[in-house]
């Protein structure tokens, strides 16, 4: 396995393959990694494909010092995993943020339509404008023909889509299933931080979502939403929203009949860690 730790390596060997006719097919990660990456390593392995992954703790998108402080670091556990679980070959960890964030940085101030403004974009002020900026440089230095992206951050997938589009980047944008535990949590690098009880108790979220969807022909909305937060009044687990949206536009609906594609997304605080998690209600 190649670590590029400096964009001139990684330039040199990208080049290298890119003479030999190979694609690029990209997978952008904080480290940490579990399960759910390898499968995006897995799903990026195709034929005439170099499967590059980056390592990069982007500081821009924590609002919070201390979620950044506490973020595990794990590189040499990370390398691992991906050379015993994947063909990726090549990972771009970069040793300091000025290896991305370079003289030609340049900061995008783009509109994003709404789409950074809800949910997670309300409770996480400035974390997509660090989001679409470290993706964008990410880009600019790896010159990906496809990068793959996990469906748990659904609202990130909806603006990174929008922001390829809107700077007009020649890249495809490839949505992968989101990979769960044995008891339905949604797999996370933030699971690690989980005590045992709690790792169980928050199999109720996805519980709960699932609940949610069988139950959508039978109720109203609002109903669903009312028993969807009742789930969760003998739990030690705490909701900080649950939005039910418009899978495109990302905005609240407030009955059934007001799209075509609605999706039900959350986020749940077990005890300090806080876990995010989606389901498709209908499409």
């Amino acid at each position: 396995m190649y670590v590029c730790t400096s964009r001139p390596s990684l330039d040199k060997m990208l080049d290298e393959k890119r003479k030999q006719g190979h694609k690029i097919h990209f997978v952008p990660t904080m480290g940490a990694l579990h399960d759910g990456h390898i499968s995006l390593l897995k799903q990026a392995s195709q034929k005439n494909a170099v499967v590059v992954c980056s390592i990069f703790v982007n500081p821009t998108q924590f609002n919070d010092k201390a979620d950044l402080d506490k973020y595990p670091r794990t590189l040499e556990a990370d390398l691992a995993l991906i050379e015993a679980g994947s063909d990726c070959r090549i990972v771009f960890a970069p040793d300091s943020p000025n290896e991305v964030y370079d003289q030609t940085y340049q900061e995008q101030t783009l509109g994003l339509e709404g789409l950074d403004k809800v949910m997670e974009g309300a409770f996480r002020p400035g974390h997509f404008k660090g989001v679409v900026n470290v993706v964008n440089q990410l880009f600019a230095i790896v010159k990906p023909d496809v990068t793959f992206f996990g469906e748990k951050d659904f609202q990130q997938l909806a603006i990174i889509r929008l922001m390829t589009k809107k700077l007009n980047l020649d890249i495809d944008i490839v949505g992968c299933p989101i990979i769960r535990e044995p008891n339905g949590l949604a797999r996370s690098s933030r699971n690690e931080r989980l005590s045992v009880k709690m790792r169980a108790e928050a199999a109720l979220i996805h519980q709960s979502l699932q609940e949610l969807k069988s139950n959508y022909l039978k109720y109203s909305l609002e109903t669903c939403k009312t028993h969807f937060m009742r789930s969760f009044e003998n739990s030690p687990l705490e909701v900080e929203y649950l939005s039910i949206v418009d899978g495109h536009t990302l905005q609240e609906i407030s009955e059934w009949h007001e799209t075509a594609y609605a999706q039900a997304c959350t986020a749940v605080f077990a005890g300090e860690i806080r876990l995010i998690d989606n389901v498709q209600i209908f499409a």
